[in-house]
């Protein structure tokens, strides 16, 4: 639930598995005193279990809050992909996979789709995509254009 909420705000993160990493789980209980996970920890304030209320607070007091919001695409660039895959090249950021209610789910997004545009911002590739979304502001309005096969297809969602 702690990575689901960090990740629709777009803040990020480390995880560490504390089964497996000994000097984590050092770390873990050297800050709480406990050994219950997850520890989450903003700016050396710690907490110990998933408890949204708190965690909003913490990232507020620490400026992450208004962090970028996450429009959940798994990305690559879409001429690559087509050169691997043997067809004719075409530019844009490839879909391969979209997080489940997302902004890009909602908007209708799959995977094997090419975002070509964001907001009348040309999208080549990956990066073009990834600058562009690092600008987008939360309770904010996009237009997305995309291929799908053969077909040009437009989409507008609030992220």
């Amino acid at each position: 639930m702690a990575k689901e909420f960090l990740s629709q705000r777009g803040v990020p993160f480390t995880e560490y598995d504390v089964s497996v990493d000994q000097r984590a789980a050092q770390e873990m209980v050297q800050l709480t005193g406990q050994m219950g996970v997850p520890v989450i920890r903003v700016d050396g304030q710690a907490m110990v279990g998933f408890d949204a209320r708190r965690l909003e607070q913490l990232l507020a007091a620490s400026g992450q809050a208004q962090a970028r919001p996450s429009f959940g695409l798994k990305i690559a660039d879409a001429s690559k992909i087509a050169m691997r895959q043997g067809t004719i090249p075409v530019f844009g950021a490839y879909v391969g996979g979209v997080r489940e209610g997302s902004p890009s789910a909602r908007a209708g997004l799959r995977a094997g789709d090419i975002v070509t545009e964001i907001n009348m911002q040309p999208v080549a590739n990956a990066n073009d995509l990834e600058r562009v979304l690092k600008n987008l502001t939360p309770g904010g309005r996009v237009t997305v254009i995309f291929l799908r096969g053969n077909s040009k297809l437009r989409a507008e969602v609030t992220v």
